[in-house]
């Protein structure tokens, strides 16, 4: 065997496997129906060299619309009403604060308004809690949103330190 046929045939899996794992975050697969952690697209990233990373302006954009849904089902009794309404507006608040971030006058500014997406998706956080607590809906309609708020407030608290860190 050449030694450049050997180094071609690790390119074209390198190029196979990338192809494979931007489809499944493209939606080419069932993530539409199991949100992917970022513990795994951090693994898809070592596997396939680095070069795919999750969008964090999207996620934030389907966590809102998840919110706007959850909302939407919750019923229409006085403690549903009063939570419905503080849900809808802290869930769906980080989208547009990040969007804010993304045009801070500062390092400083930056970090502040990286400061108040977290403060929102906790406060969504806590709401969510109480849903399941009470239960105004199903576990199941409730546990992968909780599950996607824990991974939200560990990109924004990682991201928060990193920027602090680089101040």
């Amino acid at each position: 065997m050449k030694k450049g046929t050997a180094k071609q045939a690790s390119v074209c899996l390198k190029e196979e496997a990338d192809a494979d794992f931007g489809s499944k975050l493209k939606g080419g697969t069932s993530n539409a129906e199991r949100r992917t952690p970022n513990v795994e697209l951090k693994r898809g990233n070592a596997e396939t060299g680095g070069g795919v990373r999750f969008d964090l302006e999207e996620r934030l954009l389907d966590y809102a619309v998840r919110i706007i849904r959850l909302v939407d089902a919750l019923p229409a009794t006085k403690a549903g009403r009063h939570v419905a309404d503080q849900l809808l507006r802290c869930g769906t608040s980080p989208l547009a604060n990040h969007g804010e971030l993304q045009g801070a006058e500062s390092r400083r500014d930056f970090i502040h308004k990286l400061g108040i997406c977290l403060k929102e998706i906790r406060e969504a956080q806590r709401w969510l809690r109480l849903i399941h607590r009470v239960p105004l809906l199903a576990p199941a309609k409730i546990s992968p949103l909780l599950t996607e708020t824990d991974a939200l407030i560990r990109i924004f608290v990682r991201s928060v330190r990193t920027a602090e860190k680089n101040r």
